[in-house]
Order: C-alpha cells, then sequence, then structure tokens
C-alpha cells in the first residue's frame, strides 16, 4: 500500500494582546476546523495531526514563547492571560464552533476554553489532560527529569517505540540535536509556568460548564497522570465518555496511533 503524501501546510501568524504577542499557528488540511492544543514538550507535526488534517483544517497554536519569540512567553503572567490569548487567537482566526482537541498540557488549556466559553466549541476531545490533582495520585514531576532517556522511559510505554521519534525528533547533526533538546526544554520551562509544581488552577470548579460532548483519551498505563483521573473528568464534565487505551502511556495518540486516531476521527464526525 503506497504512503500518502504528506499535507502541505502553513504558518499564521495572530496578534494577540493589542499587538504586544504574535502567536504562530500550524494549520493544514481543508474540512471543519479542529484546534489542536500541544503538550509541554512543545510542538510537533505528526502523524496524529496529519490524520487529523486529512478530514479537518488543524490549526495547532504554538505556546507562546514556543514559537519564533522565545521572549514572547514573557506577556503573560499566569494562566488567566493564557486563556485569554487563546480566546482573542480563536476569534481572530474565525474558527467558529471549532473541535478543540488538547494533549496533557493542551488538554488542561483546551479543558479551560471550553469551560469559559461553553458555546465555542461544538466537539472537545482531550487526551490525558492535566488539571485535576489528588495528593494520593501525585502527578509525575517531569521537569525534575534531568535526562533526555529517563524522560523518554517516563513517557512513553516502549523507548522503542517510533511514537518517541515523532514526539521528540533528533537530529545527526550535534549542534542541531543541541538546539532541539534545548527548546524542548525552555518549551517546558514555559508550559511549567501555567501548571508547576501541581496542575491545579481549579479547573475541577469550572468543568461543569463544559457543555460540549467530551471524549476523554486516557493511556492505561500512565506513568504521569494515572489513568483513574479520567473518571474525575467523566464525572465533572455532563457530557463526557472514556477510553482507556491498552498498550499506552501519556502520549495515547501516538504509541496506539492506529487505535486513537480513528476514535477520534470518528468522535468529531
Amino acid at each position: 500500500m503506497s504512503t500518502p503524501n504528506p499535507i502541505r501546510g502553513e504558518t499564521l501568524s495572530v496578534p494577540a494582546l493589542g499587538n504586544r504577542l504574535t502567536v504562530q499557528v500550524e494549520r493544514a488540511g481543508t474540512g471543519p476546523p479542529v484546534v489542536f492544543f500541544h503538550g509541554a514538550w512543545g510542538l510537533q507535526w505528526d502523524p496524529f495531526l496529519e490524520g487529523l488534517a486529512r478530514q479537518y483544517t488543524v490549526y495547532a497554536p504554538r505556546l507562546p514563547g514556543t514559537g519564533t519569540d522565545p521572549n514572547a512567553i514573557y506577556q503573560l503572567d499566569g494562566l488567566w492571560d493564557l486563556v485569554f490569548v487563546v480566546g482573542e487567537v480563536l476569534d481572530s482566526l474565525g474558527v467558529g464552533r471549532a473541535a478543540l482537541v488538547g494533549h496533557s498540557f493542551g488538554g488542561m488549556l483546551a479543558a479551560e476554553a471550553a469551560a469559559h466559553w461553553p458555546d465555542l466549541p461544538r466537539r472537545v476531545a482531550l487526551i490525558a489532560p492535566l488539571g485535576l490533582w489528588s495528593a494520593d495520585r501525585p502527578i509525575a514531576n517531569w521537569m525534575a527529569v534531568l535526562h533526555q532517556q529517563d524522560l523518554i522511559k517516563l513517557l512513553f510505554l516502549d523507548p522503542a517505540s517510533p511514537a518517541v521519534g515523532w514526539a521528540f525528533p533528533t537530529a545527526s547533526d550535534p549542534q542541531e540535536q543541541a538546539l532541539l533538546q534545548a527548546r524542548r526544554v525552555w518549551a517546558m520551562g514555559c508550559s511549567g509556568k501555567f501548571w508547576w509544581p501541581i496542575p491545579d488552577r481549579g479547573l475541577s470548579k469550572r468543568l461543569h460548564r463544559v457543555r460540549a460532548p467530551t471524549l476523554l483519551v486516557w493511556g492505561k498505563q500512565d506513568a504521569v497522570v494515572p489513568a483513574s483521573y479520567a473518571q474525575d473528568f467523566a464525572r465533572a464534565i455532563p457530557h463526557a465518555r472514556t477510553v482507556l487505551v491498552e498498550g499506552a502511556n501519556h502520549f495515547p495518540h501516538l504509541e496506539r496511533l492506529d487505535t486513537v486516531l480513528p476514535t477520534i476521527l470518528d468522535f468529531l464526525q
């Protein structure tokens, strides 16, 4: 079977905060809009997004600071600044009632947007989102993991999985590889500004406001955000259902692309 040609996308520069901030947004595909919020490790155009873009127009905003201007993160003082930037960016994109999809930290951000503007999303898919906290089920502190191989062992069920290369691409050139790692660490630092050390910013008090049908996707072997949090989200969101994915850690959409991509595509219809 032949491999389909990659979908060509473009990078949009969207002003926010009264033109004090520019947010880079990757756009690709055709069809109804889907907005994807990336995790704490920065945005990679991976096979999951490629699969979404074959049926939808995918908009993937880069967290301020992880785009072309690393200093952009300093324009934001806290989570609410970021949530309002998301609202301004979606308004500027004119995506209307888009579906929202988010992974990990991006799942928390998608949930905040869906709670703050209940009429905005058509559907919401949250993949192992942050945002809730229970002291008896601590969320792994990946910010304290210094070496990339240890981080990969924490995040992925199989460190040899192709998913690792999709999420954490490498380069043969040492300088380019060092730059990739520096950008990843900086992305972790930028996202940490909004959730670290404990990702409880009161989301549990707002989840009841999410009106859109919501799908929660979790790896059964998630060693970062335990899968039991899926039930906490499901109890708090009125129209939510949960899919637990066997054979996946914290990146179920990449580790089990064969299962999760068609599940989410079906849900978004």
